[in-house]
């Protein structure tokens, strides 16, 4: 059996046509989900990228393996295995299709045979696109199909990630209105210190691409949320590409294809305007997709809590390698496969992000509960409670008039806190160590392009 495992980085599930979504952004990915197992309930346990990926390839929650932000100084201990390292000790080919690498964490490339990073062609690994990806990628994958050589190939594409530059073909797609029409407003996003730098630099392109005056001001908040659908369209179409690379080279029936996303994007939700910070649904709930033709069963539907975090022993079950013994995720083979018996649900969900604000949120059964460690740059409340099952968008802040159910929650989050941070032989609370990497304080500072 073959490991294709597929990132999307920045893709909501709620914006896929088999989660749901009305605008056909994602054929190819709906007619994969359609062939294997939907995860409805796959959610991140750490923002954005650096601790998202880091939790996928070794198996540990943020708060073990002490990545909790975007750069940052925090490294992923030497003797952690790794996704990569442990198929290529079982005798595969591991290649990675990825620029994560070539950064600040070179962990990220810890285990691979293969690194083919497009962006040294560019410059930026924001700006790499599916189609560069794949121009190395789909000769790859029909030479192990030459060859019979079985391979574990990590596949990262970018393009739902801002700026929001699809090809041109792309750009009448999902949209009718005017993206100037005086009746909108896009103030809020140009009032924020980060929107006020997009303002200059990618929006500028994006004004720039309308043909209109460069003195206008977009205004619609839709236009934006076309532009980021356009882009899950060209990286769905990259997709197809590689599922059809797949079937005529006869790799179709022995590779598992896991589909996911690191985060989602908040679109205005929230007062969060076109960028992945804030622990709500937006960000956190993302897809996972798996297809192995004869073992997943076609289109089952998931609705366990499943995490990053779970990845690893769940391909570790699949292809019969060893696990770790210092993970924290468990595996969910049984649930893909369609039997439930051998899954115990988490209690809790925890997540945390510290790139742009310092927080860790607890949900259970019924409600999200958000705590900050320091204020915001919203100006939002140090405590936010959300009734799930009245207020699934998250929209209606209880913290004000359910304060002890805020003291059970905020104590139930400390208690995982301090259990896990005693079993992984940590002193204190990584968030309260690390410093926010991407916003810098006073005023005036750089802001740094968030991945």
């Amino acid at each position: 059996m073959n490991i294709l495992l597929l990132a999307i980085d920045t893709l909501r599930a709620d914006h896929l046509g088999c989660y749901g979504y009305p605008r056909p952004a994602s054929p190819a990915i709906d007619r994969l989900a359609s062939q294997g197992a939907l995860c409805t309930n796959f959610m991140a346990p750490g923002i954005p990228t650096h601790p998202s990926f880091t939790t996928l390839f070794c198996g540990q929650h943020p708060i073990r393996h002490g990545v909790v932000a975007q750069g940052g100084k925090q490294e992923l201990a030497g003797d952690t295995p790794t996704l990569p390292q442990l198929f290529m000790e079982a005798g595969y080919l591991t290649a990675a299709f990825d620029n994560l690498a070539s950064g600040s964490k070179a962990y990220f490339g810890r285990g691979f045979e293969i690194q083919v990073d497009s962006s040294r062609r560019r410059g930026c690994g924001l700006m790499v696109t599916c189609e560069e990806i794949n121009a190395r990628l789909l000769p790859f994958l029909a030479q192990c199909g030459a060859r019979g050589e079985k391979f574990f190939a990590f596949v990262h594409y970018w393009d739902p990630h801002t700026p929001y530059w699809a090809p041109p073909r792309y750009r009448s797609l999902f949209y009718q209105g005017d993206p100037f029409d005086p009746a909108k407003t896009l103030e809020p996003l140009y009032r924020h210190q980060l929107g006020a730098e997009w303002k200059k630099t990618w929006l500028k392109r994006v004004l720039e691409d309308t043909g209109r005056d460069p003195a206008a001001t977009l205004t619609d908040p839709e236009y934006l949320v076309a532009l980021y659908d356009q882009e899950i369209r060209y990286a769905d179409d990259g997709l197809a590409a590689v599922l059809e690379t797949l079937e005529d080279h006869g790799l179709a029936e022995n590779t598992l294809v896991l589909l996911f996303s690191d985060h989602g994007e908040c679109l205005a939700e929230h007062g969060i305007h076109f960028d992945h910070h804030g622990l709500y649904s937006e960000n956190l709930n993302v897809p996972l997709l798996a297809r192995l033709p004869g073992r997943i069963p076609a289109g089952l539907r998931v609705d366990a809590l499943l995490q990053h975090l779970d990845v690893l022993p769940t391909l570790c079950e699949a292809a019969a390698l060893r696990r770790p013994e210092k993970i924290d995720g468990q595996s969910a083979w049984a649930l893909l496969t369609g039997q439930r018996n051998a899954w115990q649900a988490p209690a809790v969900f925890v997540t945390e992000e510290c790139s742009w604000q310092k927080k860790w949120a607890l949900r259970d059964a019924q409600y999200h509960f958000i705590q900050a460690l320091e204020p915001d740059w919203y100006g939002n409340p140090m405590r936010e409670l959300y009734d799930l099952r009245a207020d699934p968008g998250q929209t209606r802040n209880l913290a004000a008039q359910q304060a002890e159910t805020v003291r059970e929650l905020e104590g139930l989050l400390e208690g995982w806190i301090a259990d896990r941070l005693k079993a992984c032989g940590r002193a204190a609370d990584p968030l309260k160590e690390a410093a926010i990497t991407l916003l810098r304080r006073p005023e005036g500072s750089t802001i740094k392009p968030c991945c």
